[in-house]
């Protein structure tokens, strides 16, 4: 259990300063004390609270403010996009209050299982400098369902925006009266930096992880229960179906593609084509707002995205295209959404002549042509997803429920979004049933605890009570081993169950 880790050790192995270890300690007092009078509270209070929280989060004019300044501190993102995340905060909500968090949550009457839900504690968070306030309503919200505490690392690029959407969410406590400690952040006394990260998640009773790798395997290592996420690269298979309506797939593409200027890891990164279709799906792509690039501009840009030994540039992620070609010292019309690599593409290795198969970050996808036999598409995915992505998404724009189901059976990810843009579907849509989140598992292909969306029972431990049945539940051996089954080995019995 984390309370039992040797906390003036871990913080003498990440050389945390006096300020530091007090800003842990400090908050986690606080937020412990606070849990512990709100897990009392009844189902309905609990659900006032958070329709307190997620309101003065969301509503328009807050966001919209938020969001103004989360892009100014970070410098990139797109406003327009990033201010429709608002409607994620009201589909967690309302995924939240149409459960329970208090007393009994399930009854199973044909096995006599009846389960209570019981809170973590108290939860680290940390906060990816793409969403400052998105990240944290949405922890929050589910954090506060469950009846726990949680407390914020922000990223120092957007500390100052974590900092204005935690305090909203403290106000929002504290006009139904329940402790506005059940949410805090941290970077008031102390420098945010990786060590004081790592203590708080040490401290902690769970920690929900959302961020690069460096965040996710810091998580894993701190000797906390951990919920964290795996990269992106979501890839898109459009098949010889798709021509049905090339329109709608290349327009869910465009908005996948440009949401929050490609930063979220569920934008397409790649869409492998069929050949019968592959010439008029750059039309529609180009028709929806994009823009070939030339042989020598898509090595321009090349150049601008990753250094000599593929590593990704950060000055150049989350930009706009028109920014993206400024950046490489070139031009691009105001109409232009996004960017559209297709040289040297359908190469899928973790070298150089791999490189357009990688998570881009920004609006640039590669298109990439598969022939022939569907399995040859699913080969690609499979590919594309040993260099980046493995277990995160894939979308497929087809009408062969065939191909879906293939796809669906071999494919080393935790979400498959059927015809639907997949940034805007696979953390949850007003659209479809996935859970509302912005956490996204990976499963263990990635290293993560699990593959579905993290969402409230996450955020819970559940008690299961077991009553006895009236008879018991036997199979004969001979049932149970069927052609293996032996009855002379049977014969030797030591004593009765």
């Amino acid at each position: 259990m984390s309370r039992q880790n040797d906390m003036q050790e871990r913080y003498a192995e990440l050389k945390l300063n006096e300020d530091q270890i007090a800003e842990v300690e400090e908050a986690f007092a606080k937020a412990d004390k606070a849990q512990k009078e709100f897990e009392t509270w009844s189902q309905e209070a609990i659900d006032r609270a958070i329709r307190s929280v997620a309101q003065i989060v969301s509503n328009s004019k807050t966001f919209h403010e938020l969001v103004e300044m989360g892009i100014a501190e970070s410098a990139f993102g797109d406003p327009l996009s990033r201010e429709a995340k608002r409607f994620k905060i009201r589909g967690i909500l309302r995924d939240c209050l149409r459960e329970k968090s208090v007393g009994i949550i399930e009854e199973v009457p044909e096995k006599r299982i009846v389960k209570y839900a019981k809170p973590v504690g108290v939860i680290a968070c940390v906060i990816p400098a793409t969403n400052p306030d998105l990240t944290p309503a949405g922890n929050a919200i589910y954090a506060i369902k469950a009846r726990n505490a949680i407390i914020f690392s922000p990223h120092p690029r957007t500390l100052k925006t974590s900092r204005r959407t935690v305090e909203l969410m403290r106000e929002g406590l504290r006009r139904v009266g329940a402790p506005e400690d059940l949410v805090q952040v941290l970077g008031y006394k102390a420098k945010i930096n990786k060590g004081i990260s790592e203590a708080l998640m040490t401290k902690c009773d769970l920690i929900i992880a959302t961020g690069g790798q460096g965040v996710v395997r810091r998580a894993y290592m701190s000797g906390t229960p951990a919920y964290a996420v795996g990269a992106g690269n979501a890839t898109m298979v459009w098949d010889e179906t798709a021509k049905q309506d090339l329109n709608k797939a290349a327009a869910n593409t465009m908005r996948s593609k440009t949401s929050d200027f490609g930063s979220g890891c569920s934008a397409d990164g790649n869409i492998v084509i069929h050949e019968s279709i592959y010439e008029d799906a750059l039309k529609e792509l180009v028709a929806v707002g994009g823009y070939m690039l030339s042989p020598s501009e898509q090595e321009a840009v090349k150049k601008v995205m990753w250094d000599d030994e593929g590593h990704r540039l950060p000055d150049t992620v989350a930009l706009s295209p028109q920014d993206m070609m400024k950046a490489a010292g070139l031009s691009l019309a105001a109409d232009r959404k996004f960017l559209i690599a297709s040289h040297g593409t359908g190469v899928f290795t973790s070298g150089p002549e791999g490189i357009w198969c990688v998570e881009k970050l920004t609006t640039l996808l590669a298109v990439h042509k598969y022939c022939g036999e569907f399995q040859n598409a699913i080969d690609a995915v499979q590919a594309i997803h040993q260099v980046g992505g493995i277990g995160h998404s894939v979308g497929i724009f087809s009408f062969d429920e065939d191909h879906i189901h293939r796809l669906a059976s071999v494919a080393r990810v935790g979400r498959i979004m059927v015809r639907q843009p997949q940034s805007k579907a696979n953390s949850g849509s007003m659209n479809n049933g996935m859970p509302m989140t912005s956490s996204i598992g990976c499963g263990t292909w990635a290293g993560n605890a699990t593959s579905e969306n993290i969402h409230l029972h996450h955020y819970m431990n559940v008690t299961w009570v077991s009553r006895e049945y009236d008879k018991p539940d036997w199979q004969t051996d001979e049932e149970l081993f069927g052609e293996f089954y032996d009855a002379e080995l049977e014969k030797v019995q030591y004593g009765n169950y």
